[in-house]
């Protein structure tokens, strides 16, 4: 351990009420809660594009079968999860050398918002323009991610240690509060029934969004974009970042690289962080699987359309936001790894659960009446059912993410929290590309969506038993 990691660490001991991780003074009330505004900025993404809204447009509207479009969502998913995976833990090595995380943080803001508003241009009927429309989701899935792994990284900086779990997790509630507002403007303001051209408020659809070409579920794309610039502002003005030091990019990507070696070449070293990592990045490629193509299956399944996957993520996202805050609260009160252990285990049964439904059962061999083509929302059973096992996802999808960054913030060393936040998200991200390749394949080959969502429970179970082997402590630095 070096002087400085620790005098830092007998800081951290000695007053950890008052210093942050890295030996500072914490941020303000203020800029604690602009750190969070980043969760809500950035949900309406995974909320509106990658799980209820445009995802399911995707392969049931835009591609026009729900097989097909499921596995290419999958294969683009993919493409994506192995971009990010070479690039993370480079940009947190590089950043690391520079200091400051807010300038990374707004140049990858802007990438996103750019990328994500060409999904405009999904045409229903015109699937020839696909590969434009998966490179678009490419780039803004990759560009999101860098920026998180800055924002994740400014978390040990501005809060002290004891109370990380609980910022964290108000993070993602607050997260999930943001996906359900932009969900209800997308129920009350924006899709209109194609009988009556009114929403379920009772007016016309802002902007005059034509329900006939699909242009509610196209204009989330724009309508994320903006959303994430606006609410990121208070971080970008009210937090406080590292300073940034004077090091020329060049010297800083080459020096950034030769630590980053040195650190993968060093983990065995770091073992109980390098458990940890592994294990999440299993794990994590299942819950991000889930959230992926939950809403695909539902749309493929029950036939779903825009107002209902509306309200099935507006529930969803409710009991999201309840596990979220209840969980950051857990997390500081019996440990991150206790609560990830049983988080994950809930999501292995809920997972399950949802696999046990079709159209007409439930439970795997209990027929059900079939779902009525044109009926009321979840006035099925097997609808209802499949309600009950997203809420229990949602409820403890909230706790296991929160409690993932926190856990990692409790296990890094003070001096390489940017670098390991890299490879954090690199072990959110190294073989995410392989959970949505193995549903695309599972999928195609049995040419079945229920084949592709089974592959999500495997990836849980092996996460959560090598995550039974850490130990909650954390390492010296080299």
């Amino acid at each position: 351990m070096s002087a400085q990691e620790e005098t830092v660490t007998q800081a951290i001991t000695q007053d950890g009420d008052h210093l942050t991780v890295s030996g500072g003074t914490p941020a303000s009330s203020l800029g604690r809660f602009s750190w969070a505004m980043f969760d809500f900025a950035n949900q309406p993404y995974y909320t509106l594009i990658t799980t209820f809204i445009f995802a399911p447009y995707f392969a049931s509207g835009f591609i026009g079968d729900a097989v097909r479009g499921q596995e290419l969502w999958g294969y683009t998913q993919s493409m994506a999860g192995l971009v990010i995976a070479l690039g993370s833990p480079i940009l947190g090595a590089i950043a690391d050398q520079t200091g400051a995380r807010k300038p990374w943080l707004a140049f990858f803001s802007l990438v996103f918002a750019a990328a994500i508003s060409c999904l405009w241009f999904a045409m229903p009927g015109a699937p020839e323009g696909a590969f434009f429309i998966m490179g678009a989701v490419v780039v803004a899935a990759f560009s999101m991610e860098f920026a998180i792994v800055f924002n994740n990284a400014m978390l040990p900086a501005i809060v002290p240690e004891k109370k990380m779990g609980r910022l964290s997790g108000f993070g993602w509630g607050i997260g999930y509060v943001g996906g359900l507002i932009a969900l209800f403007i997308v129920l009350l303001l924006m899709v209109a029934n194609e009988e009556t051209g009114k929403t379920l408020a009772g007016l016309a659809p802002i902007l005059g969004l034509d329900p006939a070409l699909h242009e509610a579920d196209r204009f989330t794309g724009p309508m994320t974009g903006l959303w994430f610039l606006l609410f990121i502002l208070p971080l970008l003005l009210f937090t406080p970042d590292v300073p940034r030091t004077r090091m020329k990019l060049s010297e800083a990507a080459r020096k950034g690289l030769a630590q980053l070696g040195h650190t993968l070449s060093s983990l065995g070293r770091f073992r109980n962080i390098a458990l940890f990592l592994i294990s999440r990045m299993v794990y994590y490629d299942g819950l991000a699987a889930i959230f992926a193509f939950g809403g695909i299956y539902a749309a493929g399944t029950f036939g779903w359309k825009i107002e209902t996957l509306a309200i099935f993520g507006i529930v969803l996202s409710i009991f999201a936001a309840i596990g979220a805050f209840a969980g950051g609260r857990l997390d500081d009160a019996i440990g991150s790894k206790r609560t990830i252990v049983l988080s994950v285990t809930g999501l292995v049964l809920s997972v399950l659960l949802a696999v046990s439904i079709t159209r007409d059962e439930i439970f795997f061999i209990i027929a059900v009446p079939p779902v009525e083509p044109g009926g009321a929302p979840f006035s099925s059973l097997a609808e209802q059912v499949y309600l009950l096992s997203g809420i229990l996802i949602g409820v403890f999808g909230g706790p296991a993410q929160a409690a993932s960054r926190t856990l990692l913030a409790r296990l890094a060393p003070a001096s390489m929290m940017t670098e390991f936040f890299g490879l954090y998200s690199l072990s959110g991200k190294a073989t995410s590309f392989i959970a949505p390749f193995a549903i695309a394949v599972a999928t195609g080959i049995y040419e079945s969506q229920r084949a592709g969502l089974a592959v999500i429970i495997g990836f849980l179970v092996i996460g959560l038993l090598g995550l039974l082997f850490v130990r909650e402590e954390r390492s010296a630095a080299l």
